[in-house]
C-alpha cells in the first residue's frame, strides 16, 4: 500500500496516508463499511448502484468542522431527492454517528464507519496512518461509478471548498 508522507498535515504537522489519491476519471473502489454497530453487514459501493454519489468524508463528527461539512451537505443534497445518495464517512462508531444525527436533525446524509478495516480510507487513500482517523475529502461519482470529482483537504483544521464540490455534484446529478 503507498504511503504519501505530508499530503495531509495537522496545524502544520505532516502525516502521513495510505492508499492510492484517486482523480478524475478513475473507477471508485469498492469497500465494506459498517452502518450498524452490532451487524456484521456491510454497506459497499454497489449498493448506491445507478445513483450519483456524495462521499463526505471526515476525520470525526465530534468535531466543528466536520459537523459543519456535514450538515451543509446534508441541506444541499435535499434537493436532488432520490436521484443522489449522501454518504458521510468517518470513523466514529456507528452508535456515536447515529447519536450525532439525531442531536443535528441530519436526515438525508448516510452515516458510514469505517472503524473495522479502514476499507474506505484504504481503497481512497484518506487513512491518516498516525493517528487512524479519514483523511478529510469529498468525492462525486456518477451512476456508472466513475469519479467525477475530488478534493482532499491538506489540512485536517480547513473545510472542503464547498462551492466547487456542489457545482461539480450538480453538473452530474443534473
Amino acid at each position: 500500500m503507498s504511503e504519501r508522507l505530508g499530503d495531509v498535515t495537522f496545524k502544520g504537522t505532516p502525516l502521513t496516508v495510505l492508499g492510492p489519491r484517486l482523480e478524475v476519471g478513475d473507477q471508485a473502489p469498492d469497500f465494506a463499511l459498517a452502518n450498524n454497530l452490532f451487524s456484521p453487514q456491510t454497506v459497499t459501493l454497489g449498493d448506491s448502484a445507478g445513483k450519483v454519489r456524495l462521499f463526505n468524508v471526515v476525520p470525526s463528527l465530534a468535531t466543528g468542522i466536520c459537523d459543519a461539512q456535514t450538515k451543509r451537505f446534508n441541506e444541499e443534497i435535499a434537493q436532488y431527492g432520490d436521484k443522489v445518495v449522501g454518504y458521510t464517512v468517518s470513523v466514529d462508531l456507528p452508535i456515536a454517528q447515529a447519536n450525532w444525527c439525531t442531536a443535528s436533525g441530519v436526515d438525508k446524509m448516510q452515516m458510514l464507519s469505517d472503524y473495522r478495516t479502514m476499507s474506505f480510507g484504504d481503497a481512497y487513500g484518506t487513512h491518516i496512518k498516525e493517528i487512524r482517523i479519514e483523511q478529510r475529502a469529498v468525492f462525486v461519482v456518477d451512476a456508472d461509478g466513475t469519479i467525477r470529482y475530488v478534493e482532499y483537504v491538506p489540512e485536517i483544521a480547513q473545510h472542503p471548498d464547498y462551492n466547487t464540490a456542489l457545482a461539480a455534484l450538480k453538473e452530474v446529478a443534473g
